[in-house]
């Protein structure tokens, strides 16, 4: 797996991809946050808290995530590559392993310079350093585990077919389904409560601070049942 990890991430960075990704995560960001009148400017809402951030972060990470993921099987399939790959002596299980944990690595890179955040609305806070540390910590837990849940729904559909563009669109939609699909069905039908089995909701109840064990196995039982998709595919493939 090591030796996919680092091929992986040399090839974020050897070309654009690595510096264009983070640096559109932050400057998305930066704008509605601080620049950008609206609900989602910390400045204009009088509250010290990065609650702007969490609402919005994980919608650019929606499409930012599958942006990074399109390109990691849907290209080896187009050049014939995989079949080199698997040749290998290594498995077909490292292989999609590797491939995963080099594209979450490039978004925690993306998400570790919004820790200066913190610092900001500690300053902005009345009294200096006033902010909730449970919910904001909380929130950054949430984010790794939603970015985990995307990273292997994204990898996933890379595996569908070898247009990165048709890769791309898949993934925005897996990714969107399961993240807002299931509340948008629960407020449609009040009848039907469905809105735990999308990611949103138990984003959400991370995000209060307090870490329940069923929330992390449920973003863990995605994240392993799409990458478990991903081998089965890859071997009829």
């Amino acid at each position: 797996m090591l030796p996919i990890l680092k091929k992986e991430i040399t090839s974020f960075f050897a070309s654009p991809i690595g510096y264009m990704v983070i640096g559109l995560f932050l400057v998305v960001n930066g704008l509605f946050l601080w620049v950008f009148s609206g609900d989602y400017n910390i400045l204009d809402a009088g509250f010290a808290d990065l609650n702007p951030f969490f609402e919005l972060a994980p919608w650019i990470l929606l499409f930012l995530i599958p942006a990074i993921t399109m390109r990691a099987f849907s290209e080896e399939l187009k050049q014939g590559t995989l079949e080199l790959l698997v040749t290998k002596p290594i498995s077909l299980r490292s292989i999609v392993l590797g491939k995963y944990f080099g594209a979450l690595f490039l978004i925690v890179l993306a998400l570790l310079p919004t820790l200066f955040y913190i610092l900001t609305i500690s300053s902005l806070g009345n009294p200096a350093g006033n902010w909730d540390v449970g919910s904001t910590m909380g929130s950054y837990l949430g984010l790794l585990f939603l970015a985990m849940a995307y990273t292997a729904i994204g990898i996933f559909a890379s595996t569908l077919s070898e247009n990165q563009i048709v890769a791309f669109i898949i993934a925005v939609f897996l990714c969107f389904v399961f993240y807002f699909g299931f509340e948008g069905l629960a407020s449609v039908n009040s009848s039907l409560d469905v809105s735990y089995l999308g990611l949103k909701a138990h984003f959400t109840s991370i995000s209060r601070g307090v870490i329940d064990t069923r929330d992390v196995i449920y973003f863990l039982s995605i994240a392993a049942l799409f990458l478990f998709f991903t081998v089965l595919k890859l071997r009829k493939s």
